[in-house]
């Protein structure tokens, strides 16, 4: 048979054949708009987020909104006589409006129709000089006489539901009783008064001229018979030589501000009756105050000045432990007196009006000016709700009332990454505290300390892991037989799947005791342990070649198992010794008595030994496959122009292998940055800036996660939480777009290896 007839044709065009070309590029088409779907899915998604995220916390950022009302004009104002103190209850119902004739005025606040009046037990005879409130809050009031006496007076809101209807009455109380309490011996009317109720406890302060008079007034009741023993004592203090222009007390009844002069303050030590000292409230000479006012919680006090400026001041300590008036901020409202502060109820806000008529809304803590519009024509009187969404003038026999939308005053740029200067505190700190127990809590969000602390955790994590996880890869991949290889590799990549929550249980109920027991072993492990392997590989090269033969190529890492085993137990038996040789038997307190180091149980040590432990598994496999993934064409190429196996190591694969490491490294810092659950149970959950390894952290995600469940949605909590999100999603970014441009780089440059 010839060869010509022995040759078959194959005919590709078949019915078979073609259905199955046409098959395949049916799947090969919805494999491609699978995989483009689903990449343009996962970018959508994160996009998505970012937007989400950002809807959340962008209102943080926003302004306040001040809205008029219909102004009214109802008849018993027009018949009243001069205002000194205007008040709005908490539901925006029912105002008060105290007159210069003792008339204590409830009227409604929608349509100013009067609702309840009542007639302040005056002496004959007397009438109102001077006033105060108490902290802000409390609703008492406080009149000096003409007749110098002083009364205290406190209005107060009923809430009931006759027949289904709320209904919101309005009372008067008076916790020193209605007669009026005798301040001046000699009957001169009191020009400034302040008054402050501590529960058994109370100061009464008053100011002719230059003259300063101080009340104390203690109730104390007999558990036996019930009855209540009043007790009044007067204070003596220093006298102050310029007119007194307003006098505050502290809450706590520790100081007592005086101004005086044109622009200066007097603050005396309540706890031993002395003077501490003298203090100008303004930098040039020709400024004087024109309005103060205490913020709430009465340690802060704020005055105004005639130029505009409004400043903040409370007590602080020096580098000597000397507490003194410090001027912590300041702010501005035009360019004319200041003729009225309001303190909020409720935050570290407050509202004043200058001589032009512009209201301005401010936070003290977040340094931040909300507002500044004109709200009235000139000189007024205006009140702020407890809520802080109401704000009522009187003005020309008016009342004019604005709606105020702040909601979010706490949060600017100086609160959440600068340094601020927090009440009670001596100098300017990055403190996280977003709740606390009272109304007068100041609210403390800076992130700083959060993401010191997610830094912190990520570092101490690498600086474990990657060195191990490198080096282990490089040997596992170049050095390491095949048949080991394939039983090491498995082993490591299993350790991803143990929970990081049982990690962080292990960490935080064994190693963290563990490790504080048994510092001194712990710290000769990771010294001795490198020493020792380099010792045992320097002693295994000395060895005849017959017996280092008899190891097969590839396998010597196994003789390591015994010298790591042998120093682990040595270090930590030898613990004990070593701690009693050279520490005096504990080595905690050596470190904090003779080092001045903080120690915590729960530190960065013991987060970077078990995060680390959790990182190892992702660097570890994804550094190994790029570095067994060189081809071996460059290997052999190498060794075959006289490069030993070291030299081609670092020379040729680990350059051609380093966009895979740097991946891996990337992708591990990554992990470690986002981690919760081991941060969470294994740190003391402590918002510090220190570098300490032997203290704790916080981190952003461990935040996220304690303190989420327990915010109101929506509120500035709330939402300074998304923006920690936030910060995380945009460091991800960030750092993946960088290692991203860096590995692109390092491949280009080495592709031609």
């Amino acid at each position: 048979m010839s060869a010509k007839s022995s040759t078959q044709r194959i005919d590709f065009n078949t019915p078979a054949l073609k259905r199955k070309r046409k098959l395949r590029a049916l799947k090969d088409r919805l494999a491609r708009w699978y995989v483009t779907f689903g990449g343009l899915a996962v970018l959508g998604a994160v996009t998505l987020i970012f937007f989400y995220l950002a809807w959340v916390v962008l209102p943080v950022f926003s302004g306040a909104e001040l809205a008029e009302k219909k102004a009214q004009s109802p008849a018993w104002l027009s018949e009243a006589g001069e205002p000194l103190l205007l008040s709005i209850e908490e539901q925006n119902k029912v105002g008060m409006r105290l007159g210069r004739d003792g008339q204590v005025v409830f009227f409604n606040v929608k349509d100013g129709s009067e609702r309840k009046r009542f007639q302040l037990p005056l002496p004959a005879g007397a009438s109102i000089t001077s006033y105060a409130e108490d902290q802000p809050g409390t609703d008492r009031v406080v009149l000096g006489l003409s007749n110098g006496q002083a009364l205290v007076f406190k209005h107060f809101y009923k809430v009931t539901y006759p027949n289904n209807v709320k209904t919101i009455s309005a009372e008067l109380q008076y916790p020193l009783g209605e007669a009026p309490i005798s301040m001046d011996e000699q009957g001169r009317a009191l020009e400034h008064v302040a008054f402050s109720d501590k529960g058994d406890a109370k100061l009464l302060a008053a100011t002719v001229g230059a003259e300063l008079m101080l009340l104390s007034i203690s109730e104390e009741e007999n558990f036996l018979t019930g009855e209540t023993t009043v007790e009044q004592e007067r204070i003596a203090l220093p006298q102050i030589a310029d007119p007194i222009k307003d006098v505050f007390i502290d809450p706590r009844h520790m100081w007592l501000y005086v101004l005086n002069g044109r622009a200066k303050a007097d603050v005396f030590d309540l706890r031993s009756n002395q003077l501490n000292g003298r203090y100008k409230l303004e930098a040039d000479g020709d400024t004087e105050v024109t309005a103060a006012t205490p913020l709430l919680g009465g340690i802060s006090l704020l005055v105004g000045d005639s130029k505009g400026g409004i400043s903040q001041w409370f007590m602080a300590r020096d580098e000597d432990g000397v507490a003194g008036l410090k001027e912590i901020r300041t702010f501005q409202l035009g360019d004319s007196p200041v003729q009225q502060i309001v303190a909020e109820d409720r935050r570290k806000g407050f509202v004043a009006l200058n001589g032009q008529g512009e209201l301005g809304v401010f936070h003290s803590t977040a340094h931040r000016t909300l507002l500044v519009e004109p709200a009235a024509e000139g000189k007024a009187l205006f009140t702020l709700s407890p809520r802080a969404n109401r704000v009522l003038i009187e003005e020309a026999g008016q009342f004019k009332p604005w709606a105020l939308d702040n909601p979010h005053p706490e949060v600017s740029w100086s609160a959440l990454w600068e340094k601020v200067w927090y009440e009670s505190y001596d100098e300017p700190k990055y403190i996280w505290q977003s709740t606390a127990a009272n109304n007068d809590f100041e609210p403390k969000m800076s992130l700083s300390p959060l993401t010191f602390g997610t830094l912190k955790a990520a570092f101490y994590a690498m600086l474990l892991a990657a060195p191990l996880a490198i080096c282990a890869a490089i040997y596992t991949a170049y050095f390491m037989a095949p048949q080991m290889r394939g039983k090491v590799k498995p082993v490591i990549e299993l350790m991803e799947a143990l929970p990081t929550v049982i990690l962080g249980f292990f960490a935080g109920l064994f190693l963290a005791p563990f490790v504080e027991n048994n510092l001194p072993g712990i710290f000769s492990l990771l010294i001795l342990m490198p020493m020792g392997m380099l010792l045992a590989a320097f002693g295994w090269s000395r060895l005849p070649e017959s017996i280092r033969l008899r190891v097969p190529d590839g396998w010597e890492a196994a003789l390591l198992i015994p010298v790591v085993l042998f120093i682990g137990w040595f270090s930590l038996s030898m613990s004990g010794v070593m701690e009693n040789a050279f520490f005096a038997g504990d080595m905690r307190l050596w470190l904090t008595n003779d080092l001045g180091i903080t120690f915590d149980q729960r530190n960065a040590l013991v987060v970077g030994l078990a995060m680390g432990f959790a990182v190892i598994p992702n660097i570890y496999s994804i550094a190994e496959d790029a570095i067994f993934s060189v081809p071996k064409s460059l290997t052999y190429g190498s060794l075959a122009l006289g490069a030993t196996p070291w030299q081609t190591l670092t020379r040729v694969v680990i350059l051609t292998a380093s966009p895979g490491i740097f991946s891996a490294l990337m992708i591990g810092m990554g992990r470690a940055v986002g981690e919760t659950m081991i941060v969470l149970m294994a740190t003391g959950n402590t918002p510090i800036m220190e570098f300490n390894i032997f203290e704790g952290l916080r981190t952003l995600s461990a935040n996220i996660a304690v303190e989420m469940p327990e915010s109101e949605v929506g509120s500035t909590h709330y939402r300074v939480l998304f923006m920690a999100a936030m910060v995380l999603l945009l460091f991800t970014f960030a750092m993946n777009t960088l290692a991203e441009l860096i590995r692109q780089r390092l491949r280009n440059k080495y592709a031609s290896l």
